[in-house]
């Protein structure tokens, strides 16, 4: 343990670096996923059996491109993109270009867990919303989205997560971050110790997202109890 704390503070302003950066790819990314896949999700929800403006094509559609985004291996899908990655922010390594594999492999997970959220609204609260007149914009803004921001607030808090696993795979692309550390000065270096210690900051970030976003929901939830 004592040697583990010296290499911390050999490595500390490296580690340091690498957790900024893989902060500012997990929210920049949560920020421009959610920018997408809250407005698919309520799409995929509306456009469903017994939703606000059902189309049997339309969502079979979107269920094939959500479905199909969620199947391909964030792997892959980064290196695939490479090339558009170039073409949207100028260079295929970096953080800056970690966004947009990052962001079209979070969309349809957030789609689907906005589709699960917004499925567990009461629909008497929905048809209550009708009879008095409501139109389908005012139903989606001022009753579902309302009643399901505990199940929204869970569901950010896993997809937040999920992006920062995501994230430390971009270090195969130079992309920076807490995954770019551990490849270069642990994984290349032959420095096990490195890649523990960022193992350690990994599991510390992890856990306080889940517990801050545990808090949020609890509050919430007494508040619409």
């Amino acid at each position: 343990m004592a040697y583990l704390w010296e290499v911390f503070m050999d490595f500390r302003g490296v580690i340091w670096e690498g957790t900024l950066t893989t902060l500012y790819m997990t929210f920049a990314t949560v920020g421009l996923a959610y920018a997408i896949g809250l407005p698919l999700g309520v799409l995929l929800v509306c456009l469903g059996k017994g939703g606000l403006f059902p189309n049997k094509t339309v969502h079979g559609v979107l269920s094939f491109v959500v479905n199909t985004g969620r199947s391909i291996p964030f792997l892959i899908l980064m290196v695939a993109l490479m090339g558009f990655a170039r073409f949207i922010v100028g260079t295929g390594i970096g953080a800056t270009a970690a966004l947009v594999p990052l962001v079209i492999a979070a969309a349809p997970f957030i789609s689907r867990m906005v589709e699960t959220a917004l499925n567990e609204v009461d629909a008497g609260i929905v048809d209550a919303a009708k009879s008095m007149g409501a139109t389908n914009f005012q139903i989606i803004r001022k009753v579902m989205l309302p009643e399901s921001v505990p199940s929204l607030i869970r569901g950010f808090s896993i997809t937040t997560i999920m992006i920062m696993n995501f994230s430390a795979m971009t270090g195969a692309i130079a992309a920076g971050g807490l995954g770019d550390m551990a490849i270069r000065y642990g994984h290349m270096s032959r420095n096990t110790h490195v890649i523990i210690i960022i193992v350690i900051v990994i599991v510390i970030i992890v856990t306080l997202i889940q517990l801050l976003f545990n808090f949020l929901a609890a509050k919430i939830d007494k508040r619409l109890a």
